[in-house]
């Protein structure tokens, strides 16, 4: 397992271990390494709307050229924009600065390959050596990066996957761009398929990204909805790498729902499969399967999602947290292009958001997510693993308990069809985890 690296990137807070100064240097460094130059040696780099990434990035920079690549500097933009350009320009790699959905305070560094993908887990850790075993005295020189604007090319890539774009002429949507990387990018977007747009979380201020708004908070966007004649609402989160949507009654309309739609609608007709996590809702395996949908369930984490997708050869895959891959055109997830891609399905189809969500039955769910001092494995904790077995056989459902791989967090999700079993069954389990803990100390 890696050590500086989570489930996606490298997370922390400025400017404590392992965000120092030094530590970003040798990260760039070792970065082109073990990633390797084309013959291009383009690296580009962009970054969300903290305050931190202008400064992150110029360390990133000092050690990039020191390694003989050529960085450039996308400015302040969503993710996918990062993969699409590698992919776009023939660049060596790319290097997104961000902490996604996490709060203001923390930042974040991950990796996309030539070909606009993650970088494999293998390639995270031989990163992490070269950091520690190769670099331990090395010193690197101050150094800048040329910047381009690649959002009109993004743009265009973006409205060219619609096979008839006039469906979105006249729609009304309430459009929360979270104070993150795709406040300009994600309302130009929308403005260019004739989508009138409410903006939220347009007004980034490098203190403000994901605070009372976007993917994780979206009362703002679905009480805009609610008031108002919408189609439906969109939460980008930090970076734009997932998103979380409204209906027109200002419901919320969750990964699962847009799997859903997407695997119904559109992709099924072609590639009637879909890839989920083990947090997707067992309802929508039960509905995919009455679609005759086929289904391939796979650990949490977008990377997972993709090289899944990419083994079976199918089109839609995601986790119901939002991150959508619509491997058809992007190999990561893509908060702008997904949202889309179901207000289309559905407008297309002559029917509302809330439509295509009451197609199917979702079971209650309990998630729960405990702070967590350190990350012990939950097998050597005694008689943690048979009490979450016995759990689940009283609720007839099924319970999932895994750290996140972002935060200090574990996460016990419960599921059945009793809401109240289910409820009360992650409750013990928390209550469980933490006298266990405490034994342990």
């Amino acid at each position: 397992m890696p050590k500086y690296f989570g489930t996606d990137g490298i997370r922390g807070i400025p400017w404590k271990f392992p965000f120092t100064e030094d530590f970003l240097k040798k990260l760039g460094y070792a970065s082109s390494s073990i990633l390797g130059l084309n013959k291009s040696k383009k690296v580009f780099v962009g970054s969300d709307s903290r305050k931190s990434s202008d400064t992150i990035k110029k360390y990133l920079f000092s050690g990039l050229r020191a390694s003989g690549a050529f960085p450039i500097d996308l400015g302040t933009v969503n993710t996918p924009l990062v993969a699409y350009s590698c992919i776009k320009e023939k660049a060596a790699f790319g290097i997104m600065v961000s902490a996604s959905h996490n709060p203001p305070e923390f930042n974040g560094v991950k990796f996309f390959n030539s070909l606009g993908e993650k970088i494999s887990e293998k390639q995270e850790e031989e990163i992490e050596k070269e950091i520690d075993f190769n670099l331990k005295n090395k010193s690197f020189p101050k150094a800048s990066a040329d910047k381009t604007d690649f959002s009109d090319k993004y743009c265009d890539f973006i409205v060219s996957t619609f096979p008839d774009p006039s469906v979105f002429k006249g729609l009304k949507i309430v459009l929360d761009c979270s104070n993150g990387g795709a406040y300009k990018i994600a309302p130009k977007v929308f403005s260019r398929l004739g989508i009138e747009t409410k903006l939220i979380g347009v007004n980034p201020n490098g203190n403000n990204i994901n605070k009372g708004c976007g993917a994780l908070d979206t009362l703002k966007m679905r009480s805009a909805v609610s008031k108002g004649k919408f189609f439906g609402g969109v939460s980008l989160d930090g970076d734009a790498d997932r998103c979380i949507l409204a209906d027109e009654k200002g419901e919320l309309m969750d990964g699962d729902d847009i799997v859903a739609c997407l695997s119904s609608f559109i992709y099924g007709k072609k590639k009637k499969s879909a890839v989920l996590t083990v947090m997707s809702n067992y309802g929508l395996f039960k509905y995919l399967k009455t679609k005759r949908i086929k289904t391939y369930e796979v650990s949490v984490g977008d990377r997972n999602v993709t090289e899944a997708m990419k083994k079976y050869k199918v089109s839609v895959g995601g986790e119901n947290s939002g991150h959508i891959i619509l491997l058809d055109f992007l190999p990561t997830g893509d908060g702008i292009l997904s949202s889309l891609w179901t207000i289309y399905a559905a407008a297309s189809s002559g029917l509302t958001l809330s439509q295509t969500k009451n197609n199917w039955k979702r079971y209650p769910q309990k998630l729960l997510a405990l702070k967590v001092e350190e990350k012990k494995q939950l097998e050597k904790i005694p008689g943690f693993i048979n009490a979450v077995k016995e759990k689940e056989k009283k609720i007839k459902g099924r319970i999932f308990v895994r750290y996140s791989g972002t935060e200090p967090l574990l996460r016990i999700l419960a599921e059945g069809e009793d809401k109240n079993l289910v409820e009360k069954a992650a409750l013990e389990i928390a209550e469980i985890y933490k006298s266990a803990s405490a034994l342990r100390r």
